[in-house]
């Protein structure tokens, strides 16, 4: 039995990430969207009442799903599909990953990992466990098929349609009969054994009907199990004046026999109700192998809709709409209102929302005053794609880029005491590796790299990666202040070679409005507004 929620024919196992995961989490801030999965959002009268504790879980495996990009846009709709089911049905996916955790549990209480068969009498306990083990799985498959039947109008996508059928095949309304037929006609072996008759009025008791032939000696042969279920008789403690009567009434009834505890007698009774037992549930125990990964796939998976559908609810929190983006060309990036989602969560600010649309361009350079929003435009790129291609929503209002498997970032870093060498020997050592695994469909995000030298140097520097990279097909979405090397874009690609030039938007006045305009490189960054910023802060303190 299989989920297949993640993908339409395969399970989740441990894909192959992004190349430097690390350093796209770092880069992006992308952790804080991580923790913000992992903790609901209790609304009372639609105003946030309290914050969930984090789920630790749904943390890591977000992370984990979200760091696998997806390949192919039929895959990328396949989730969309499935993650619109759960926010429209937001209850089954809530209940379908609290009721795996707690069958998850309980199976391991049950000794899943631990459970060792050897001796015949040693077994005993084992099959007790069975028991219980097959009671735990019915129960939970029960619970699941109500699920999809409370929530059958809500719920279109392929995946979990697919899933509701697959479930009906294996564990059919005829097959669940059965299943609890066995389960009550062998209850009274599980509480003979866990259950203590004092405290219940009435108690379970088996009833075995067994035919077999006789054979030399008189004895018996050819054991043939007719009939095993379980009768519910009121409980009579046998030192109660009750209970001897009924002791002794049955000791005189022509077709019983009284039957003593200690004796050779009731022992051999025993082992038939253990023999009788087994042979039932041994042909359960293939039903079960079924779905011995199931719960812990569908644990996992659901994990990842439930940290989308917290997320969701934290972008309303924030205020921050979102949309489900298109798959299109890699040639075309194409977003409406566009906001950087990460800063609007850490911050609790309203981010500026940016609109764009290129098309058959492979090098994108932005340009522009200090502190107007530029690296907040290129994360926010960023933290749409890495969301595009794992199946979640996007913060804008439309978004349409290709799929890029090898997608790198290369932000600056600031220099610490885990750097082995100077930042600019750090940075060309980061972009050798970048190289060294660039793919088919790269995308590469440069954020103020090589700034760590002198403005002549780095924009060589720049100019000879970059341009040698676009040349060879990889997608570049560049922030810089090296301006001899935009210029210098800007003047090649006079004759139409594919690079488009956006710059921070500045106002007359110095006020920087966020907002990202095409504009031909700017031969400043106006350092001079922030310094005079500064200088009237001071004045008036």
């Amino acid at each position: 039995m299989k989920s297949y929620l993640l993908y339409p024919e395969k399970e989740w196992v441990n894909n192959t990430s992004y190349f430097d995961d690390k350093g796209i989490i770092q880069d992006l801030g992308l952790r804080i969207l991580f923790m913000m999965a992992a903790r609901d959002v209790i609304w009372e009268n639609d105003e946030v009442k309290s914050i969930g504790m984090p789920d630790h879980f749904i943390e890591e495996n977000f992370r984990k799903i979200m760091m696998v990009p997806l390949t192919c846009e039929d895959e990328i709709v396949y989730r969309q599909e499935i993650l619109k089911d759960a926010l429209a049905a937001e209850g089954f996916f809530r209940e379908v990953y609290e009721l795996t955790e707690k069958h998850l549990r309980e199976w391991a209480e049950l000794g899943r990992r631990s459970k060792e068969k050897i001796g015949s009498w040693d077994s005993l306990s084992n099959l007790i466990m069975d028991i219980r083990i097959l009671r735990l799985f019915v129960n939970s498959l029960k619970r699941i098929k109500e699920l999809f039947k409370e929530y059958e109008e809500t719920i279109s996508s392929r995946g979990l349609l697919a899933l509701k059928q697959r479930l009906y095949q294996v564990f059919s309304d005829e097959t669940e009969a059965d299943l609890t037929r066995i389960l009550q006609d062998v209850s009274f072996f599980v509480d003979s054994y866990e259950e203590d008759d004092k405290e219940h009025e009435m108690v379970n008791r088996p009833h075995i009907v067994l035919e077999c032939s006789l054979d030399g000696g008189m004895k018996f042969q050819e054991f043939k199990l007719d009939e095993l279920t379980t009768k519910h008789i009121k409980y009579r403690d046998p030192n109660s004046m009750l209970g001897k009567v009924q002791g002794y009434m049955n000791a005189r009834t022509p077709d019983s026999v009284a039957i003593q505890w200690g004796t050779l007698l009731r022992e051999h009774t025993l082992r038939i109700e253990f023999e009788a037992v087994h042979y039932v549930m041994s042909h359960t125990m293939t039903f079960v192998g079924r779905f011995n990964t199931f719960f812990d796939q569908l644990h996992l998976q659901s994990s990842f809709y439930r940290g989308a559908i917290n997320l969701s609810h934290h972008m309303k929190r924030f205020r921050i709409a979102y949309c489900f983006p298109k798959v299109t060309a890699r040639d075309m990036l194409r977003f409406d209102d566009l906001k950087e989602v990460v800063m609007s969560m850490e911050q609790r600010i309203e981010a500026v929302g940016n609109t764009c649309s290129m098309e058959d361009i492979r090098l994108l350079i932005v340009t522009g005053a200090n502190q107007g929003g530029k690296s907040t435009f290129l994360r926010s790129i960023g933290i749409a794609q890495v969301m595009m291609q794992c199946g979640l929503m996007v913060t804008a209002n439309e978004y349409e880029s290709g799929i890029f498997p090898a997608f790198f970032t290369h932000f600056t870093r600031r220099e610490d005491s885990a750097m082995n060498s100077g930042r600019l020997d750090e940075e060309l050592g980061r972009m050798n590796q970048i190289v060294e695994n660039l793919g088919e469909h790269s995308m590469v995000l440069l954020n103020e790299s090589f700034a760590t030298t002198t403005e002549k140097e780095g924009s060589v520097i720049a100019y000879d990666i970059i341009k040698a990279l676009t040349e060879a097909g990889v997608k570049i979405l560049t922030v810089t202040h090296l301006l001899s090397f935009a210029q210098r874009m800007y003047d090649e690609d006079r004759n139409g070679s594919g690079v488009e030039f956006f710059s921070a938007e500045r106002l007359e006045n110095g006020k920087r409005t966020f907002k990202m305009i095409q504009h031909a490189p700017e031969l400043t960054s106006f350092g001079l507004d922030l310094y005079e910023e500064i200088m009237q802060r001071e004045t008036y303190k």
